[in-house]
This record gives structure tokens, sequence and C-alpha cells, in this order.
């Protein structure tokens, strides 16, 4: 093959890749496993985007790299096909999800092994086969039988539009994460796991593993552990009571108004009769608006009329109501200290309410506060705790309260039991049966799967039902306990129930007997190393470590934590918007294979820019990627036309240590872009020589491989390479031949460079000096005016500063 063409290397080698089976592992002879995991996507469109390629590539570069330093890499492949993103997409097409999702499934499999990934498919998995969910629903009800699993009442998260209710960690600024739809809340008998069990253990192991800091800030601030006083306030006139939990017990004596959520269930009972048609009125008004709108609106609110007591220095204190206030935040309701909170501070200038300092700012002379001030000060018009530190007083309060035993201390937690409840059809069937004597009953293990009925009308219902509701022949069914006429659980459970064991599945797929086998999830779990999307690192990540601890507590799995090592990559935007099936902005990576290759178009992605940031996409760079795979094919070209072996000078092999260290370092830290680079200048250095030895082009294309899999096949066999390239050892490197000789040094004056001078690497700070002060051009701006102080950055620059 004379000319580089893409498409017929790029055929031949996937042709001889599923004939020779490279990529499948064999899950029991491996002597050295290494468990590469790429999140599995939603197969919720046609097929793959852009953004896709862009996280997968990245996975299955890190996974050839291991494989070449000798792992027994297994790679699979699965397909995360319940749920809203599924079902919404076959509303959307007018076709049912059954159909669709078989397609759909079928185009990514085809994709996937167009862009040349190294994937294991004897081990593949789909959510929506029964073989599979059968075992989700076994994992329920383990759960249920450890009282992990509840149905109980609760205001809950609903979207208009999707139809159904959303857990918390699904609702982002008040709106549906899926459809961007506003929220709404409803009160409904909902399927929660008790999540909340393992907060603690959940926080604490964040400091035990090998994840990337933005996932475990963004958990560590999901669960929100906050330490801090719960007290009550007992209401004049009743034998009611409020409780409030704040982390400022400092600013206790300066509380001059409590706001409850219109919803608090209190808020009848207190509310005196001349304010009650207002209340009512307003309250009204209050449950009309969205949590959003609550949240965004300007603040209002209205007085009840009641009072409460301040059980510090027994101070009335008047009890309004606003709708700011959630429901399902906190306890519903706050104990206002204006001086020391902006929100209250705003709330108590517009209805003119008292604001009372108790925390003195520095310089602080009694008069007025023009803001809230929130930082720590001096305790006044606080009685016995006055001319205390706040920290101190903070302490000191809480223990008064115990004494008094009118408060304790307390720890509480953002995090909240995980609602699975989904009322839609697309879903694995809660495997639950309810029975009028008995209560909710278990499915027997042996009767499992429930499987999935096919329904026509499909559409949800919009009435807090499923459409498996109106499905007779599913619903009726006997009391697996008393036999008794009984009804199956007509919700499904949430797609991130299905996803938070399926890493558990993938060795242990030949087993219908079992949901993973004990000696094979012994040898390959927890997952080596794991690549996804930091926007699930609340969802799924979060869900993934809970389920893990929970089998682990059971005695399913010999470890708590899922995942030895967790990097998140970038995500790829464009114009501005994240690229997304959901968005409608998704790019079709099936252009780019045709026009110019799997291998370009996986490099490019790599080049592009960070692994770990993403970016805007453009393909403005896409020519050069695919002109820099062109001339490494004509570079091999030229070499095997040459006569015999170039010789081999030694500036040509330090050059070949220093890319194999670079590259390999750089692949490590999944720092892709720079790896490219190296290689782009390696093959650039090449080029200029007029003849090449076989150790430099070997090397060539194994550090490539990687990235440019088909391409590098096809070359490796050129030079008479035994097959396959991706089966060879990874280049080592000798850390004297990879060090530079010599190093380029700026010397700069006052912080401007004045002049770059060469000295050998590693030089001493006075060899530098010495070198630098020789330089003619360094001469002419430093002149005889003294050296104030010298900068020096060892093989990078040295900085004379002088007087001016």
């Amino acid at each position: 093959m004379a000319r580089y063409d893409p498409q017929v290397v790029e055929a031949k080698w996937r042709e001889r890749w599923a004939e020779t089976g490279i990529y499948e592992t064999d899950v029991r002879a491996a002597k050295r496993p290494f468990f590469n995991l790429m999140m599995f996507p939603y197969p919720s469109a046609e097929g793959l985007h852009i953004g896709n390629v862009f996280a997968f590539t990245g996975v299955d570069i890190f996974g050839r790299f291991t494989a070449m330093q000798g792992h027994d890499v297994f790679e699979p492949f699965g397909y995360d096909a319940f749920g809203i993103h599924s079902e919404n997409f076959a509303l959307k097409q007018n076709t049912h999800p059954m159909t669709l999702i078989r397609d759909n499934v079928n185009n990514f499999r085809v994709q996937m092994k167009q862009l040349g990934m190294r994937i294991g498919w004897d081990h593949e998995i789909d959510t929506t086969d029964p073989s599979y969910y059968r075992w989700t629903q076994w994992l329920f009800l383990q759960l249920f039988k450890q009282g992990l699993a509840e149905k109980r009442s609760a205001p809950v998260n609903w979207c208009p539009s999707c139809k159904t209710v959303l857990a918390d960690e699904q609702v982002i600024g008040g709106r549906c994460e899926r459809c961007s739809t506003e929220i709404t809340h409803r009160d409904l008998e909902q399927w929660f796991l008790k999540i909340t069990n393992y907060t603690e253990r959940l926080l604490k192991n964040l400091d035990t593993i090998d994840w990337s800091p933005v996932i475990k800030t963004a958990q560590r601030n999901w669960i929100g552990r906050s330490e801090g006083l719960e007290t009550s306030f007992a209401v004049e006139g009743t034998s009611e009571s409020l409780t409030f939990f704040t982390t400022r017990p400092d600013t206790i004596f300066g509380v001059t108004f409590m706001v409850l959520a219109p919803e608090h269930k209190l808020v009848s009972q207190i509310t005196t009769p001349d304010q009650k048609d207002a209340v009512d009125s307003y309250v009204s008004e209050a449950m009309a608006k969205t949590a959003l709108e609550r949240q965004q609106m300007e603040r209002t609110g209205i007085f009840t009329g009641a009072y409460a007591t301040n059980p510090l220095n027994a101070e009335r204190v008047p009890i309004w109501i606003g709708d700011y206030v959630l429901s399902t935040v906190g306890t519903g309701a706050i104990m206002a200290v204006p001086a020391h909170d902006t929100r209250d501070f705003e709330f108590a200038r517009k209805y003119q309410l008292p604001i009372k300092v108790v925390v003195a700012p520095p310089d602080w002379s009694g008069d007025e506060l023009d803001e809230a001030y929130t930082e720590p000060g001096t305790i006044v018009n606080s009685g016995e705790f006055d001319g205390m530190a706040s920290d101190a007083a903070l302490e000191a309060i809480v223990k008064k309260l115990e004494r008094d035993g009118t408060g304790k201390h307390k720890v509480t937690y953002r995090l909240r039991d995980w609602l699975i409840s989904r009322q839609r059809y697309w879903g694995p069937p809660i495997p639950i049966i309810h029975c009028p004597d008995c209560g909710p009953v278990a499915v027997p293990e042996n009767q499992l799967p429930v499987v999935l009925p096919f329904v026509e009308e499909f559409r949800p219902t919009g009435t807090a039902q499923s459409p498996l509701a109106l499905v007779e022949s599913f619903v009726n069914t006997t009391c697996p306990d008393c036999g008794k006429d009984a009804k199956r659980e007509t919700d499904v459970s949430d797609t991130f129930l299905d996803s938070s064991w399926y890493f558990l599945r993938y060795p242990s797929t030949g087993f219908d007997d079992r949901p993973f086998d004990a000696e094979l999830t012994k040898k390959w779990l927890p997952v080596s190393n794991y690549i996804g999307g930091k926007e699930h690192s609340v969802l799924h990540l979060l869900y993934s470590r809970f389920i893990t601890m929970a089998l682990h507590d059971m005695g399913h799995l010999p470890f708590e934590e899922p995942y030895e090592r967790f990097r998140a990559h970038g995500v790829l935007v464009l114009d501005g918007a994240k690229i997304s099936k959901s968005r409608g902005n998704v790019v079709n990576p099936d252009d780019y294979v045709a026009s110019h290759g799997a291998d370009t178009l996986r490099a490019y992605l790599m080049f592009s820019g960070r692994y770990d940031e993403g970016g805007d996409f453009s393909d403005k760079g896409i020519e050069g990627v695919y002109r820099f795979l062109h001339r490494v094919w004509d570079l091999v070209k030229r070499y095997r036309g040459q006569d015999g072996e170039a010789e081999f000078p030694e500036e040509a092999e330090r050059l070949r240590h220093r890319t194999i260290k670079k590259v390999t370092s750089d692949v490590s830290g999944l720092k892709f872009n720079t790896a490219i680079a190296a290689l782009m200048e390696f093959s650039n250095e090449l080029q200029r020589r007029p003849e090449l030895h076989a150790t430099e082009v070997r090397t060539l294309l194994l550090l490539l491989a990687p990235f440019a899999p088909h391409v590098t096949e096809e070359l490796w066999e050129q030079v008479g390479g035994e097959y396959s390239i991706h089966q060879q050892a990874w280049p080592a490197y000798d850390d004297d031949l990879a060090k530079l000789q010599e190093v380029e040094v700026a010397v700069q004056i006052n912080g401007k460079t004045r002049d770059v001078i060469n000295a050998a690497a590693g030089s001493d700070e006075d060899v530098v000096v010495e070198l630098a002060k020789q330089s003619k051009r360094v001469q002419r701006y430093l002149g005889e005016r003294p050296v104030v102080k010298t900068i020096f950055v060892p093989d990078r620059l040295v900085n004379f500063v002088i007087k001016p």
C-alpha cells in the first residue's frame, strides 16, 4: 500500500482483531489483572456523539498503554439503557423503547468497533436485559431484607415534564437535571434507600481513596457535614415548640424573629385568629410558586401573630412565615439573627424588624450595622458571655444549654435518603408485592426477574402512578406469604440503581445463578482504573459507593470501596453548551471517521486540549493531526526504502529515551495532549534525518500505538514486527540517557528576558550566574550596577534584580 488510506487500513485491522480475539480477556487465567473501566453510556440516541468518543478514547488509550506494560487488561463495555433518558427519546421518536434500544445498542456497538476500542465484547451487558435486571431486583431485595429499603410518605421533587419524582441529586438549581424544567413538590408514598445510614463512612473513606480531588470535594459538599447546636423555642400559649439547628450558637442572643416555611405543620396551629385570613392567603400564594421561584424572587413574609421564647434570655421572638424557607431543607424553620446573617438582615430591613448585634466587629463603636457582620468577633449583648471571643462563646453556650436541658451539640448532614421510585414505564419493576394482610412482601428470589411487560401505551400518566398500574395482568397476583390476593408494586426503580453495581457484573456475565462470582470478584475488583464525567460525582459515583458498602456489610463483597482509582475527564461543549443528546447539539463522530479515519479522530480529540478539562469542540485542527499520521506513514515508507540501517548516534538515542520518558509520564497522568505533542516533535526530528535506525522507528510506532491503533498496527507489520503491536512491551527508558546534556536558560534583568544561554543540565547556580554575566547582551544591560538579588530556577532561568 503506497499511500495511507485510513478506510482500507482500519477495515483490515478491525477484521483481524475480531478474528484473533486479541482484546478478549481470559478472566480466570489472567496473571496480572487490571480492570480498566469507562462509564457505560445511555443509548438514548441513535448513536454516540463526539463527547462520548472524547471520554471513551482516553480510557482506551490508558488501557492499551497498561496492557503494553504487561498487565492483563479487562476493558468491557455495556449500556445503561433503562430510565428517563431512553424513554424520553422513544417518546420523541414515537417508537417503543424495546425496539429503539435494541437498534441503538447495535449501532453503538458498531461505532465502538469502528473507533478501534480494545473492548472485550464477550462480557457486554445491557441493563434492560432480564438476565441483568434480575440481579438489580435481587440487589433491591437484599437491601429490603436489611431494612435499607423503605416505602414512606415524604415531600418529593416532581418534574412536570418528565412526570415523575426525582432524587435530590437529580435537581440542579431547582430544575430537573434531565430536561431543565422547574421542579415542584408533592407528598407521595415512595421507595427510599437509606444511604444516610452510611453517611459518616462515605465521608471518612474519601480520605483513603485515590480519586480526582474535584470529585472528592463535590461529595464532601453534598454529604454536607455540619456541627452545631440543636435547640427548641417554646411557642407561647401552646404545648408546641419549634426546633432549630444552627452552626452559630454564639449568635443565639441575637435572635429577633423566626421564619417558618409556608408548608410547616405548625402554621395553622399557632397562627392567631386576627392573622388567619392574611396567613391563609399568603400560604396559598406561596404554594403556587415553584421552589426555584421561591429562592430566586424577592423574599416575602407575613407575621403569624404568635411568639416563641428564647431559651437563653427568655425574650419573646415573633414567628413569621416566609416563602424563601423550604420545608424540604433542614427543619423547615430558621431562627433569624439579622445582625450576622445576610439573608436575615435583608428580611429584617424590609419588614422593619429589630437587628441586635451580639458579635462585635473590630473597632465597633455601637452604631447600627450597614450590612450583616458574619465573621468572628467579640461577644456583646449576651449576658454572662460578654467579652468572650466568639469561638469560645460558641462552646460555652452549647454547654450551658446542655446543662439546662434546652439544647444539645449535634452533627447534621445535608445528604438525604436516596429516592428510587419512578412513575414511568421504562425501568426494572420494583420486586415487591403489597398484601392487605402482610404489608409489603418481597418477591421470592426464585421468581426473579419480575419481567417488565410489553405495554403499547407507555407514556407517563402524570397521576403519580406508573403506566404499569393500568396493566391488570401485571398488577394482580397473590401474596407469597399468605396466598391471598395482592397487588404488585407498579413503580420502577431509578436507572442509577442499575448503574450502582454494573461493574460487579462484568467479570461474571457467564453466570446465570449469581450476580457476581466470588472468585472472579476477588480477582478483578475493586476496579483498577475508572474514568468518567465529573457530572456524576454526587449521583452514580456516590450511589455505587453506598451499594458497595452495603453489599460488603452483608458479606457479599470483600471490599467496601468500588474503585481503586477514579479520574474525572472534562466535558466537551459546543458554543458554550455541554454536548448532549438531551440538548440536541450532538456532533456525529461517524462523519469524521468517514472523512479522516478513526485514528485521526482519536488522536485529534486527545491533542486538542487537556483531557481533564475538555473544552469547546472545533474541528479546525483535525487536518493537522491527519497530516501528522500521513507523515508517520511516509517516514516508515522512507525507512523501508533505505539501504541498510543508519548509524545510531548518541544524541539520537538520548532523544529516544527522553521521548519515551515524556510519553510514559504523560499517559500515566492522562496528559494525552502533551504526549502527542512529544510524539510530533520526535517524528519531526526523525524526518530531518537522512537515514533512520530501526530502533527509533519502532519506538515511534510503539509509543503512538495507544492513540492510533490501526495505522500503527499496519506500519508495525510493514517493518516486520510480530503481530500484534498492541501485545508488545512498552518501551523502557534509562533516566541517565533521558536527561538533557545541555539546557537553554533564560537570563532576566528585573524580570525582563535579555538573553538565552546554553548551560550543562543540572548546573549549579554559581556556574550559571558566571555564564550569564559573560553574555555581552547581559553586560550591556547590567553595566556596573550592583545586583541586589539573584533569583535562580535550575535549568530554566536566572534573574538579576538591580536598582532602577
